[in-house]
Parts: C-alpha cells; structure tokens; sequence
C-alpha cells in the first residue's frame, strides 16, 4: 500500500511538471510566432474603422480597405487615403485578427505602383509630406520620388510647375 502511495505522488508530480513545462512551451511558441506578425499582416486582417496617428501630426479615421506590403488604403467617405506604413506613428482600434499576403490580391504590391496607377488614371490627390503638402496630378514616378503637377485653383488645370516628392517624406495621399 504504501508503494501505490509513493508512485502515485511520484506519477503526481511527474504529471505537474510535464503540464508546467508544456505551458512554458506553448507560451514559447506563442510569442516567437507573435515576433514574425508585421503591422501589415494585422492591417491586412482587421475588420472595422481605425484611427491612424501620422508623422506628420496628422490624424485620419476611417475603414481600412486594403493593405500593401508597405501601405495601406484608408477609406474615409468619399476620400481615399493613401498612407505608407513607415509613416503611421500610431493605431487606435486595430484588432489582433491577422491574414497574409495570399489573402489580398494587391498584398504584394508595393507603394509605387500604387503611385504609378494614380498616374496614369491622372487623380487629382493631395499629397501631405512630414514637412507641407501639394495638391495636382501624380505626373511621373521614379524609384525613391515622385513628381506632383500641382493644379491651378481657379480651373483645377495643372500648371507647368513641378514639385518633386520624396517617397520617404510622404505621409498621405488622398483622393476624393
């Protein structure tokens, strides 16, 4: 009787720390798999409004509508708002959901050609850099810039003019 008590409260405390360390493991793998999520994924995953805090001070809310590897489409009726992902400071309202790139058609693509179709289907969009803005025509994209047209006020024509952008100081760009 008393070996069946021994082995018992042997086999007790065996059971205890093999649950202990299987929880220490799951725990483990949790947060090494937790380390690989990017905010894109997150984005990419998230169902609902948001609120964006941006470089440049600038606050925008509205419904994530799809997610690049390094942006995401913001929609805020009836502007769209273009913003790269370097440039949100801070996100209110964003659920732990994730999803990968297969899960988005545009997933894979990049800012710029994003930029390129803004181009060539020639939107009027407002371009808030950390520094100023610009309002015209996305006119030529380059590999680290972008040139704007800026539109003249009074016939929203675009002038001769040409403000170049650097892509690292771009902090939105809104159409609508």
């Amino acid at each position: 009787m008393r070996w069946d008590d021994l082995f018992a409260d042997l086999s007790g405390q065996l059971e205890a720390g093999l649950g202990a360390e299987q929880a220490e493991l799951v725990a483990d793998l949790t947060r090494a798999e937790r380390a690989g999520i990017t905010l894109a994924d997150r984005f990419r995953g998230h169902r609902g409004p948001v609120r964006l805090a941006l470089a440049n001070g600038e606050s925008l809310a509205g419904a994530v509508t799809d997610t690049g590897p390094d942006w995401i489409l913001l929609t805020q009726p009836p502007r769209e708002h273009l913003v790269p992902l370097a440039a949100v400071v801070a996100v209110s309202g964003l659920s732990d959901r994730v999803a990968s790139v297969e899960a988005s058609a545009l997933g894979r693509l990049g800012m710029r050609t994003a930029l390129r179709a803004l181009a060539r289907d020639r939107h009027r969009v407002r371009v808030a850099t950390i520094a100023t803005e610009v309002v015209g025509l996305v006119a030529a994209v380059g590999a680290d810039h972008l040139d704007v047209a800026p539109v003249a006020a009074d016939t929203l024509r675009p002038t001769a003019e040409r403000v170049t952008v650097p892509l690292r100081t771009i902090v939105c760009i809104s159409r609508g």
